[in-house]
């Protein structure tokens, strides 16, 4: 039962983290998946967990986009 408390705050944990910290470690996945010798099986959960990375950044971004004001000439600003 421990464990799955454990788990659920690690799954709260990566939705906080912030575009940087979530791109740091693309880069690490990628780096990890050039490295020579890899086995195919290990390729595979890299791809997964890098696919799992990308769709949360594209959903902080959008979160990002939504809260975006545009200054509109009159001067008064307009949600994006």
């Amino acid at each position: 039962m421990t464990d799955n408390t454990e788990n659920i705050g690690t799954a709260e944990n990566e939705k906080k983290q912030s575009l940087e910290e979530m791109f740091a470690q693309l880069e690490g996945v990628i780096a990890e998946m050039e490295e020579d010798g890899i086995s195919l099986e290990h390729s595979f959960e890299l791809y997964d967990k890098g696919m799992g990375l990308l769709k949360e950044c594209s959903r902080s971004i959008d979160e990002v986009e939504k809260k975006v004001l545009i200054l509109d000439e009159d001067g008064e600003t307009h949600e994006f």
